[in-house]
């Protein structure tokens, strides 16, 4: 029997303490959309994101309207953006609080990607583009939501730039698990003739600050330090084969290798351009490494600590921090151990407690809820 693609990825889409809960799926629909937009002639993804969030959130407002014995005044609906707008309408019209998980800095970080495209012309395998009905439907998801959940500092400084007010916005950061592959503490110390060995894991694009991790591995080069970058590959061509030696380019990996890649580095880096939160840093440290990054994602590493914080669009700095890591096993060793030991603040229970304070600034009638 042939095996239906990506199958496996839908099957682990599972949490066995969910086993008891009320459920909706719209698998059928969703998997159908897939196909379709796969087989469509090209068209703007971003067109294709609001339809398919708006045919998510209809669905979703079906379901509802099914449940006649909900007394929405002390409800809480939370949906993600571009999938909200239907389904917190409704609920809303019927005395429900709403939130809404805005996943990134919306058009802040489109106007930066499109810089940097013109920073570096030819790099990005897609140039962007981005309609403007894009922007205004996330608008109005704002307008209508009470609170505007964000992930990080980054993202809620973007949203009070567009027009989103301070009083509506919560940061709560995500949180992380880790599980029984993930490196103990104490964390090994590298081998002392080795390289230091630096991962980038994610979507390889401009975003992402490729260009400077590129310009930081020419400075490095001819160093004991080596690069190795992970996930599906957005730049051109010509930029992968012209790269540094001290770079390899390994696409997209399975899970399995991805434990791989992290219990083999000494470092992770993440120049990002922007980022809603990237819980890659989280990953990275579960496995005992300390992280380079910029100060245009979540609020994860402690300067010097576990990790640098640099500045963005800056590879001189980028190749600072490599080499300090490089030069001194001691502190790389110090900061290793730190970073495994920084997850521990990222935790299900403290999202718990940044969820029930972001409750409280919602506009329940709490004297009723009362037995």
């Amino acid at each position: 029997m042939a095996r239906v693609a990506g199958s496996n990825r839908l099957k682990s889409r599972f949490h066995e303490e969910l086993s008891d809960a009320e459920v909706y799926g719209f698998n059928a629909s969703a998997l159908l959309e897939g196909l379709s937009q796969r087989f469509r002639k090209r068209g703007n993804p971003y067109g294709g994101y609001l339809r398919t969030g708006s045919r998510f959130g209809r669905h979703v407002r079906s379901a509802l309207r099914k449940r006649k014995e909900q007394h929405w005044e002390n409800t809480v609906f939370f949906g993600y953006d571009t999938g909200f707008l239907e389904a917190a309408a409704w609920a809303k019209n019927r005395g429900a609080a709403c939130v809404v998980g805005q996943m990134d800095p919306a058009r802040t970080e489109v106007e930066m990607v499109l810089e940097e495209e013109k920073l570096w012309p030819g790099w990005a395998k897609k140039p962007l583009v981005v309609p403007e009905e894009y922007f205004l439907w996330r608008q109005s998801e704002w307008a209508l939501a009470d609170i505007v959940m964000v992930n990080s500092r980054w993202t809620r400084e973007a949203l009070l730039k567009q027009g989103v007010p301070d009083s509506k916005i919560a940061i709560v950061p995500l949180a992380y698990e880790t599980d029984a592959h993930q490196a103990p503490s104490p964390i090994a110390p590298k081998r002392e003739n080795d390289p230091l060995r630096v991962l980038f894991l994610g979507q390889v694009n401009i975003r992402k600050g490729i260009p400077y991790l590129l310009e930081a591995a020419r400075i490095l080069k001819g160093t004991p330090v080596q690069f190795d970058v992970v996930g599906p590959i957005a730049i051109a061509d010509r930029v992968v084969v012209t790269a540094p030696s001290n770079v390899r380019f390994h696409g997209a990996v399975s899970r399995d290798n991805v434990r791989k890649f992290y219990g083999q580095a000494d470092a992770f880096i993440l120049p990002t351009i922007s980022d809603g939160f990237a819980l890659t840093q989280l990953e990275a440290m579960s496995y005992g490494l300390p992280v380079i990054t910029t100060p245009n994602c979540g609020d994860v590493v402690t300067d010097g600590v576990d990790g640098f914080v640099v500045p963005v669009r800056n590879a001189t700095s980028l190749a600072s921090a490599l080499q300090t890591l490089a030069d001194d096993p001691e502190r790389l060793q110090a900061m290793r151990e730190s970073a495994h030991a920084r997850v521990g603040a990222f935790s299900l229970d403290q999202l718990d407690k940044d969820l029930r304070q972001l409750e409280n600034r919602l506009p329940l009638r709490r004297n009723e809820t009362k037995q």
